[in-house]
């Protein structure tokens, strides 16, 4: 059994609710910290790169994959992989 942050959890999540839509990490952060989201966009920025490296999710950037150590700007957004056994 994996062990994901809270924030990992909400971008798993926010994946699933979206069915397929990208969506940004900083609509993860105002979804669960409405008030203080700018405080955490270093640590959803870490949570999604943990969850890249595992194969949970995509990152493009203008509909173009970014590859797993490429340098990137902010502007990136996150789809959940649904992952068949």
């Amino acid at each position: 059994m994996e062990n994901h942050s809270i924030l990992e959890i909400a971008i798993l999540e926010m994946g699933r609710m979206k069915k397929g839509v990208p969506f940004s990490p900083s609509d993860v952060v105002r979804w669960i910290y409405p008030q203080d989201w700018r405080y955490f966009m270093s640590e959803v920025r870490v949570a999604m790169m943990n969850l890249y490296k595992n194969g949970n999710i995509l990152l493009t950037q203008k509909g173009i994959p970014v590859k797993y150590g490429e340098e990137f700007e902010e502007e990136v957004q996150i789809t959940l992989i649904h992952k068949t056994n």
